[in-house]
């Protein structure tokens, strides 16, 4: 822009010699209109003062922000360090337990080429003489739940001494868990039982149900047969039917009495009731010339839900006799694993020699030192009564 050719004396005299200019407005309305003009904000402030407040909250909220992302994720570090120290401190707790449980069964003696199991009396299924210091051994015949065979049962009971076996034995019947066992509930019998010197009497009441059916007949019989000649030296039974002589029988007639000879010669096979995993000892029911053929015939199954107890785990290879007592010697070039089928091996070896006479048993040229709560490098005396049940 060009600068003005006019001086400050020529714009003065030129102002007045223009026309005056009159304002007709009241003094209080253009009053009022400057105040007016003097109150009113831009268009722009308030945005204005409203991204200045955003931006002073921004500035004290961000770094607040940032220390609670801080907090957790240090949180999150300290909750994953207590996990790890958690997780190692129970690696460290298995590693000596397992040491420990190491230590235990090297002090036993249990090699470690050979495998390790609890040596603990649970282990074992028969009553032996050491377990007698817990009460007195009472074995009871149990009908399996097919009614099929009878089972022998034993438990440990602490006697009144100031009544006879045969009380004992009767009064605790009451203890026995047949079903919990996965047998027949059949005890306490229905009859009165009373020692008459080296006799038995049995007497029945007027409705028993003994009588009905051949099967129930014969486990009534055998049963009695079986418990009297386990658990004392009688050699009578007296049958009455509420105190009048003789017991009748549909298919035996009437039985006034029975002779009790000794048990002997049988094998012993497993029987797994239905539903159960744990198995017991039962003797055949067909007797054996000898031991030999007695352990011939546990190499098989049986009829009846017998199976066969000698089982290739356990490698016999020859045995001999000698004053009572079995020498068995194994095939050392075999593996034997310590495990429960060899247990049930080794006990049924125990009761089928009991059968035949043999007080101990000697095992020779073992492939492990022990099997369960077995030492083979001992002799062993052979069991006082199978399959041993606890009760309260």
């Amino acid at each position: 822009m060009k600068k003005s050719e006019w001086s400050d004396k020529q714009l003065e005299e030129l102002l007045r010699e223009m026309p005056r200019i009159q304002d007709h407005r009241n003094p209080r309305d253009i009053y009022q209109n400057i105040s007016l003009k003097k109150r009113k904000r831009p268009a722009w402030i308030i945005p204005g003062l409203a991204a200045a407040a955003a931006l002073f909250l921004f500035f004290l909220l961000v770094p607040k922000l940032f220390d609670g992302t801080q907090y957790s994720l240090d949180s999150a570090k300290q909750e994953e360090s207590s996990s790890e120290e958690k997780i190692s401190i129970s690696e460290d707790n298995s590693s000596d337990l397992r040491k420990q449980d190491d230590s235990e069964q090297n002090e036993i003696g249990i090699s470690d080429a050979e495998p390790k199991m609890s040596m603990t009396p649970s282990n074992k299924t028969a009553v032996y003489e050491e377990d007698t210091a817990a009460g007195t051994v009472f074995t009871y015949w149990i009908p399996d739940s097919q009614i099929q065979i009878l089972v022998p049962v034993s438990i440990l009971v602490t006697p009144d001494n100031n009544k006879d076996w045969l009380t004992n034995f009767t009064e605790s019947m009451e203890l026995l868990n047949e079903e919990e066992w996965g047998l027949t509930d059949y005890y306490p019998i229905n009859a009165k039982l009373e020692l008459d010197n080296n006799t038995v009497i049995v007497d029945v009441p007027n409705d028993h149900k003994y009588g009905q059916g051949s099967a129930s007949e014969t486990m009534f019989i055998d049963s009695l047969k079986k418990n009297i000649a386990a658990n004392s030296q009688v050699n009578k039974i007296v049958f009455t039917t509420n105190g009048q002589p003789g017991i009748e029988l549909g298919n035996y007639g009437v039985i006034e009495e029975i002779e009790v000879n000794p048990e002997g010669k049988h094998a012993y096979f497993l029987y797994t009731p239905d539903g159960l995993d744990t198995a017991y000892l039962v003797p055949s029911t067909e007797t054996y010339l000898d031991i030999n053929a007695a352990f011939e015939a546990m190499k098989s199954d049986q009829q009846q839900g017998l199976a066969a107890s000698l089982v290739p785990g356990f490698p016999l290879k020859e045995f001999t006799i000698e004053d009572n007592k079995l020498i068995i010697t194994m095939d050392e070039n075999t593996t034997m694993e310590n495990n429960q089928a060899a247990v049930y091996s080794y006990e049924a070896i125990l009761l089928t020699a009991k059968e035949f006479g043999i007080e101990t048993i000697t095992v020779l040229n073992a492939p492990i030192n022990f099997l369960g709560p077995f030492d083979l490098t001992k002799e062993m005396k052979v069991p006082l009564a199978p399959n041993h049940r606890p009760i309260q």
